[in-house]
């Protein structure tokens, strides 16, 4: 079976991006779904699967990273309106495929990302 996971490497501080809450919707048309929502460990994963199972079909999701919330968290100083408050994604999925792995690397004026392993 398929699976979609995530992590996040906080880039500014060197470290995992640890209690970042990560949303992922499925887009239908105009609508977002929402499917999953967690919070990274400490090792910035999220502990299960954002999908999986029956869940795991083809099609387009929508990532959302709160890293605004996060570098508050930590104290960071953030410009109001933040620079980057909530990080998107959206990715397409073909559930032929076993595992699609979606890394952040991220600070609070950037941020990068690929399809991972």
């Amino acid at each position: 079976m398929g699976r979609l996971t995530t992590h996040v490497l906080d880039a500014a501080h060197g470290c995992p991006g640890s209690a970042l809450k990560v949303d992922l919707y499925r887009v239908e048309g105009t609508e977002l779904v929402l499917v999953a929502q967690q919070l990274t460990n400490a090792d910035g994963r999220c502990d299960a699967p954002l999908l999986e199972g029956d869940s795991y079909v083809s099609g387009v999701y929508q990532l959302q990273f709160h890293v605004g919330d996060y570098y508050r968290r930590r104290g960071v100083t953030l410009p109001e309106p933040a620079f980057l408050d909530v990080v998107v994604l959206r990715v397409g999925i073909d559930a032929d495929q076993a595992h699609y792995h979606v890394p952040l690397l991220v600070s609070p004026y950037s941020y990068s990302t690929y399809r991972g392993s």
